[in-house]
């Protein structure tokens, strides 16, 4: 099975990637068992390999090294102007029940003498949202990344992000979004600063 690791370092599926693979398979065929009974119609026969499949690409995050990612990507740069990489798109699925919740992302930072390469801010988004993953996690993950490896003046993450869990079981509400922010450095202390980034994402 997919391992559950810390959240920066790089993993591989189980004991080697191949027999994670075959675990998975041989669960979602228990799985498809317990449903429709204990023979598999013909045309589920490929599903378990489809599946395994499937969560290896969704779950991708947990191969990439964030450290490195953002090690090799930042630059000394004398500028304190406003940075925002607005309306990233995502997908990514619920740690609680394996559904997806997918959505937009806003990230900006205020720089202090170093600055990260922009396509690295959507790339880092990615490497979390790759994973099982709840949606507070993910933002704070998000920004707490770019503080440690920029330590610039201030962060602010907001994800905004509809769920499939709402939308197909429970509450079934389907116009309903979720909202989460992360706010650090002059972006929590300051409100006009916090403010000026919720208007230039729109918010």
């Amino acid at each position: 099975m997919w391992n559950v690791v810390p959240n920066i370092r790089p993993t591989t599926y189980g004991t080697n990637q191949l027999n994670g693979e075959k675990i998975m398979e041989k669960a979602i065929k228990e799985i498809l068992k317990s449903i429709e009974g204990n023979t598999l119609r013909p045309e589920l026969k490929k599903t378990p390999k489809r599946v395994a499949e499937m969560y290896k690409q969704i779950t991708s995050g947990y191969q990439v090294d964030v450290e490195k990612l953002m090690r090799g990507s930042v630059y000394k740069e004398d500028t304190n102007d406003m940075v925002i990489v607005r309306d990233i798109e995502f997908y990514s699925v619920c740690e609680h029940h394996l559904l997806p919740f997918y959505g937009r992302c806003h990230v900006g930072y205020i720089p202090h003498g170093k600055v990260i390469g922009i396509s690295k801010i959507p790339r880092l988004v990615d490497a979390f949202a790759k994973r099982l993953q709840l949606q507070e996690r993910m933002t704070g993950q998000i920004a707490k990344a770019l503080e440690k490896h920029l330590a610039p003046y201030g962060v602010a993450v907001v994800v905004e992000a509809t769920h499939l869990c709402m939308l197909m079981r429970g509450v079934q509400k389907n116009d309903a979004r979720v909202t989460t922010s992360s706010m650090l450095g002059i972006y929590r202390k300051r409100p006009e600063s916090r403010a000026e980034f919720l208007n230039l994402i729109g918010k």
